[in-house]
């Protein structure tokens, strides 16, 4: 016999996976993004020579602005704006 606290338990277990499922579908193409940016500094870097500081920054523009926004990066980077890649002491 299943008892309602059995029931319960699946139904927060139903809940959570939709809810699982939602985030990762939404976070999807940001990661995409991201991974995509990173392709581009990379032969940016290897291509050209043109060096980009990886940051959290970095990433989120990436992220949101996908390809463009790592040129816009690349850019900014470029014409010592932002994003500009320091000697670490």
């Amino acid at each position: 016999m299943v008892t309602p606290i059995e029931v319960a338990l699946v139904l927060v277990l139903l809940a959570l996976l939709v809810g699982a499922y939602r985030i990762v579908k939404a976070v999807k193409p940001f990661v995409w993004n991201a991974v995509l940016g990173l392709i581009v500094f990379v032969l940016a870097d290897l291509l050209f020579g043109l060096s980009v500081a990886i940051s959290p920054l970095t990433l989120l523009v990436v992220a949101i602005a996908g390809v463009p926004g790592a040129l816009l990066v690349i850019l900014l980077s470029y014409l010592n704006v932002a994003f500009v890649a320091g000697l670490v002491l």
